[in-house]
């Protein structure tokens, strides 16, 4: 027995090791100058230029216009991240509850028509979605960047499971206490579903401030650019004799991975709990 936990504690110690070690190596090279990366590659050794480098991802102003800072983008990525998750929360709260409390004949099938989007990710409908948004004049807006994404089923998937979950006893004791739909779902489902609530937080969170191809195409003004798309920028600078400023660029993808992780410590065992829960 002893002999098998130490060596699921070696494998698990490997996966730690697999995961963090890119993430070491990431952090150590953006204390170097740009120079030294460029001649002698990525580093396991402090570069002395900690202070100096986050300093200037953070608050110098670049970019083609100038304006645009790395808080700045990382402010974008809060927005959109927490934009769209909350928007797929509420869409998909609303959706599940109507196809799991309103018997309406169709209802099975409006999920399963709902439940069909998944086969059609953002990257299939992205031109015709750009196109809407283009008509409509969202483009450099916050609502053409995270209105489009809302659209998905996985959110209403996971709250119809939840709610077919819930005991029918609530139902039949709201409406003898008189409440109605509205009320049910506010004071009833609604803190019954923190844990899942959390759960679908952390997944859409992670997703909508991993965007690229999106906010690629549907901003063209910095002030709108996202972290994602900031790091790739500074690396399509090679302009003659000049040389990408690869300190920076590790710098914020340093700074991209903090509210991802921070997110998903804060709210770990909720998550757990929204993943693994059945009973009320």
């Amino acid at each position: 027995m002893t002999r098998i936990r130490l060596f699921d504690h070696l494998v698990l110690m490997l996966g730690v090791f697999i995961m963090v070690a890119p993430v070491v190596v990431a952090f150590m090279t953006s204390t170097h100058e740009a120079a030294d990366i460029h001649r002698n590659g990525l580093s396991l050794t402090w570069g002395g230029h900690f202070t100096e480098t986050y300093d200037k991802v953070l608050t110098r102003k670049g970019g083609f216009t100038g304006e645009i800072t790395g808080a700045r983008m990382i402010w974008n990525s809060l927005i959109l991240g927490v934009g769209f998750a909350a928007g797929k929360i509420v869409l998909s709260m609303l959706a599940a509850y109507a196809i799991v409390y309103f018997r309406f004949r169709l209802g099975t099938l409006f999920f399963w028509m709902i439940f069909t989007t998944l086969l059609l990710p953002l990257e299939v409908r992205i031109v015709p979605s750009y196109e809407v948004m283009n008509k409509l004049a969202l483009t450099n807006t916050y609502t053409g960047l995270i209105v489009p994404l809302l659209a998905s089923a996985t959110g209403t998937f996971f709250f119809r499971q939840f709610f077919k979950s819930v005991p029918e006893e609530l139902l039949e004791a709201a409406r003898i206490d008189g409440a109605g739909p509205v009320k049910f779902f506010i004071d009833v489902l609604v803190p019954l579903s923190r844990t899942m609530i959390a759960a679908i937080f952390i997944i859409m969170f992670v997703y909508g401030w991993n965007q690229y191809l999106w906010p690629t195409l549907m901003t063209t003004d910095e002030r709108f650019f996202t972290l994602v798309r900031g790091i790739k920028q500074i690396l399509l600078v090679w302009v003659g004799s000049n040389i990408p400023d690869y300190n920076e660029a590790f710098a914020l993808a340093i700074l991209a991975m903090l509210p991802p992780v921070m997110i998903v410590l804060i709210f770990q065992r909720w998550f757990i709990k929204g993943l693994t829960e059945s009973d009320k």
